[in-house]
């Protein structure tokens, strides 16, 4: 068990808002299409929002709300899926869109795909625990729009943008949050399940052979659901022995909201279907940021409370499963 504790949540929804029917006719799609398949109703995408505009104004209220000021933060650490720009990360460009360009506050990115907040919880609770530092500020920010592959509507229908941030310190004497378990597995047999080809060396946006269709998203949603369902089992019983059968003490789910047939499968492991939180037919699958923002959700609704024991877990491209079990 490691003594952290989230101290303080925000979070950022782009001001449009994309109902169904405005995908499906960019897809080619009939009406009704999208929530009998995907459970979307609704998603949100930037317009003239950047990444690091979005991960300012929910960093900023994640450090209000844990009480603190800017100049208490003393890493920040960016935690997206998707990027502004190749070169720098997103850490200075965040740094910098909260006015700390002078402060010499280290940044670094954590790039894990969709479960880059829950790796970049990990990271931040090891340096904690070192003392390294003592207010770690957590960010991420999602603009999937940009790279949506109408062709493909089963991914273009599911994607939304939105960012949520996290202030992360050691936990005061007397009070309950902690990190209880963490776990990662990768397998990358499912590499290219889940893949934007463009913007490496591989297929440099410059080089005469790259096209356009390079840098979109391309997912193979059956084949990775199929390979998650393989060996989910055994890497919940490595985050906790019987959790692939109960959720035990376990009060909250807080998952990735990849897909709603991914959220349904969690009932194979005997886990309530009310205890799962869902965001999904709201706000799509914000990648990184889906996590956050869904515990900023349920913590704003007052479900998860101060000492509630709450599992955050998911999966990424690559293929990548995740798990952090915490008292909030």
């Amino acid at each position: 068990m490691t003594l952290i504790k989230i101290a303080g949540l925000g979070r950022y929804l782009p001001e449009r808002v994309v109902p169904n029917c405005e995908v499906e006719a960019l897809c080619g799609l009939p009406a009704g299409w999208i929530e009998q398949r995907t459970g979307v109703k609704e998603r949100r995408w930037a317009a003239a929002e950047t990444h690091a505009h979005m991960a300012a104004a929910a960093a900023r209220e994640a450090v209000a709300n844990a009480g603190l000021s800017l100049a208490d933060i003393d890493l920040i650490i960016n935690a997206s899926g998707t990027q502004e720009q190749s070169i720098p990360d997103g850490g200075p460009l965040l740094q910098a869109e909260l006015g700390l360009a002078e402060s010499g506050v280290p940044c670094f990115s954590v790039h894990a795909t969709c479960l880059s907040f829950l790796m970049a919880l990990d990271v931040a609770a090891s340096l904690l625990a070192a003392g390294r530092y003592r207010h770690i500020l957590i960010a991420s920010a999602e603009i999937a729009s940009v790279g949506l592959n109408f062709a493909e509507p089963e991914s273009a229908s599911l994607l939304g943008d939105a960012a949520a941030a996290v202030v992360v310190t050691r936990t005061p004497p007397g009070e309950p949050s902690a990190l209880h378990a963490r776990h990662f597995e990768t397998y990358s047999r499912g590499a290219h399940l889940a893949e934007v080809r463009g913007g490496g060396s591989r297929h440099h946006p410059n080089h005469p052979n790259t096209t356009p269709a390079d840098n979109l998203f391309h997912m193979h949603g059956p084949q990775l659901l199929k390979l998650t369902h393989r060996y989910s089992q055994n890497f919940l019983e490595q985050l906790r022995p019987g959790l692939s059968r109960s959720l035990g003490e376990i009060e909250w789910v807080v998952p990735h909201q990849a897909s709603m047939l991914g959220l349904r499968l969690m009932s194979h492991f005997g886990w309530p279907f009310e205890r799962v939180l869902v965001t999904l037919d709201r706000l799509g699958n914000s990648v990184a940021a889906s996590i956050p923002v869904t515990l900023y959700q349920a913590v704003q609704e007052g479900r998860i409370t101060r000492g509630s024991q709450v599992l955050l877990v998911g999966t990424g491209a690559g293929l990548s499963l995740g798990g952090v079990i915490v008292t909030y």
